[in-house]
Order: structure tokens, then sequence, then C-alpha cells
């Protein structure tokens, strides 16, 4: 697995890194490129997935204009979240080769890769019976998870909070539709500033562990 570090180019809107995305996963379909985690910040931005319920933006579109926050409609699944500075984005473009096409087997490794990252900064975590994603032991919304993929190869992926900056964006929304659910940070739980980059180091070393444990790779380059 490839880790493409995005971080240094500063936060980047979301509909150039979908674009950047969409590219990645058309070269790995055809074999052209080995798998690859990119890791990045986002300009601030609420995205929602296909089947999203509008009740959960709560505010209008020129609201969200006036505080610097784009709305995008986006091709995953899950209901609104929220991305911006603060926060680690993780999309994995990997092919789910033969034997490995159980898109829920898929989802719960990303989670995995989150709780074993949290937990490397001493912020204990795991999944919920009442959705997806990755959270604290008092049940704060810690990361997201929203996939899509395309000929089996996957894109979208997590994103993790790691400071408080993220908390802005995340009071215009009910996170992916979890009424009363409180947002969890890294630096929150670990009681003192987590800096992001720190976190991506982490978590590009889980991502290559749990994938490359696991028989993701394409019958057709090996990578």
């Amino acid at each position: 697995m490839e880790i493409l570090n995005w971080l240094a180019e500063g936060p980047i809107p979301y509909r150039e890194a979908w674009e950047r995305q969409r590219e990645r996963v058309r070269l790995r379909a055809a074999g052209e490129v080995p798998d690859a985690l990119i890791l990045l910040e986002h300009e601030p931005v609420v995205s929602y997935g296909k089947a999203a319920d509008p009740k959960y933006r709560l505010l209008t579109e020129g609201e969200y204009a006036e505080r610097g926050i784009e709305l995008v409609a986006s091709d995953r699944g899950g209901d609104a979240t929220y991305h911006g500075p603060g926060q680690l984005v993780g999309y994995p473009i990997v092919h789910l080769g033969e034997g490995n096409r159980d898109i829920h087997r898929y989802v719960r490794s990303l989670e995995e890769l989150v709780i074993r990252t949290a937990l490397d900064f001493g912020v204990k975590a795991g999944r919920a019976d009442w959705h997806a994603g990755v959270w604290t032991e008092s049940g704060g919304y810690l990361a997201a998870v929203g996939v899509k993929v395309s000929r089996w190869v996957t894109h979208h992926g997590f994103a993790l909070n790691v400071d408080s900056r993220v908390c802005f964006g995340f009071e215009t929304i009910v996170p992916c539709g979890q009424v009363g659910r409180e947002v969890a940070t890294l630096s929150g739980g670990a009681g003192r500033e987590i800096m992001v980059d720190e976190v991506a180091g982490r978590a590009a070393a889980h991502a290559l562990d749990i994938f490359g444990k696991m028989p993701y790779a394409s019958p057709e380059t090996g990578q």
C-alpha cells in the first residue's frame, strides 16, 4: 500500500479531493497503481450522502456560506458530516479482490484502523451498535466512516476528529443523524493538544499493518 500524504498541501477543497480520488480509483481499477491511503485535511465543508435527510443540516445554504462552510452532496453512504481543519481524513483506494468482496468487513477494518490510532494517544474507543463509525467509551462521536465501492475499488473513508477546531462545523449539523450525541476529539480525550501530522503517522502505520495482513491485493497487479 502506498501512503499519499496530502497534508503538506494544507486544507484541500472537498470537490478537488473528490476528483483526485476518482482519478486514483480509475487508475487502480485498471491495475496501473497499487492500493493507497490518502491522508489530508479539508477546507470547511458539510458533505452528505445520497439518502441523507435534510433536517440534519441545521442552517440554510446562505447561512453555511456566511460561515465559510461549503455544502456538497456526495456519492458516499451516510448522512451529514463535517470536515475541516483539525480533522484527519483518510481515503483508502483499495482493490477488494476475490475473497475480499465483503463491504461490511471492509468498513470494520476502517473502524479498526481508527480504534488502534486513538489508543496510541491513550484514547479508548470502539464500535457502537447504533451506528457505523468510532465512538469513545462515553458515547462521543470520534470518527465518521462512509465509503463507496466502484468496480470493487474503494474510496471515501474515515474522518477522525483530532482537535477542537472541528467543533465549529459540527455545531451546524446533527452528525450522521445521531441526535443528542456529543462530538469527541483525540485532544479532548487525551487531555492535551495533539497535532494532525502526528496522528497521520500512526494511522498510516496501522493501515499498512491491517491491509498488509489481509489479502486485499489485486490479482492483476499483485500489489
